[in-house]
């Protein structure tokens, strides 16, 4: 399991905590992990109290490691303020953001990978990336397999499988779906996780909102 793309069906869905989760998990199996979240949106200035609640602090502190400015940059170097699509983000910013730029740097990483490396993309499948590009775009261009992080939130279902029959048509590899609890669910993460399994190959695991990595997961990724 050399890299992996932790993709979502929709965003402010539980893709960090899912992604920490697994972090802490490898970590305490003994597996050697690094984390990234490349591109992050709605991220403070890192002497602000607030940056702790931030994606990047999130995974940071997973894999052990203080929020220097230094691992700050080597795990995000990508950063916005504004909690927008990248594109929108870095637009306000007067920013840009070339595709290439960003698999290069996502191809230099996996190639000096040492472990396992885990790869968190942003927003949903779809979201823009760049003017031109989303975030398939990213991960296509990668061509590393992709876990596909869902809510069980109403519409959850729906959105999981589209995102799933996106990933079968475009030839992207899904090691995994993974249902992340949504607080205030009218249904729970065991139901619509068995819902999703009834309609697609891969397996389906589920998680509670910032829980341990769950065993059914684990078992599927940790050799």
């Amino acid at each position: 399991m050399p890299a992996l793309f932790i993709a979502g069906a929709g965003t402010e869905i539980g893709k960090t905590y899912v992604t920490a989760a697994l972090t802490r998990r490898l970590r305490a199996d003994g597996i050697a992990v690094r984390t990234l979240k490349p591109l992050a949106s709605g991220v403070p200035p890192r002497d602000d109290p607030a940056f702790a609640e931030s994606d990047t602090a999130r995974l940071l502190a997973a894999q052990g490691l203080a929020p220097s400015p230094e691992a700050v940059e080597a795990c995000s170097p990508w950063r916005f303020a504004a909690p927008l699509a990248p594109d929108q983000a870095a637009a306000r910013e007067g920013r840009a953001l070339a595709l290439a730029d960003l698999v290069a740097w996502c191809r230099a990483e996996i190639a000096a990978a040492e472990g396992t490396l885990l790869i968190e993309g942003v927003g949903g499948l779809m979201s823009p990336v760049t003017p031109e590009a989303t975030g398939l775009d990213w991960l296509k261009a990668l061509a590393i397999p992709a876990i596909l992080v869902s809510g069980s939130y109403l519409g959850a279902i729906s959105h999981a499988l589209t995102a799933c029959e996106t990933l079968r048509l475009h030839g992207v590899a899904l090691r995994a779906v993974v249902v992340s609890e949504s607080p205030g669910a009218p249904t729970s993460p065991e139901v619509v996780a068995a819902a999703i399994a009834r309609h697609v190959a891969a397996p389906v695991a589920r998680i509670g909102r910032d829980a341990p990595c769950p065993d059914s997961l684990a078992a599927l990724l940790v050799p």
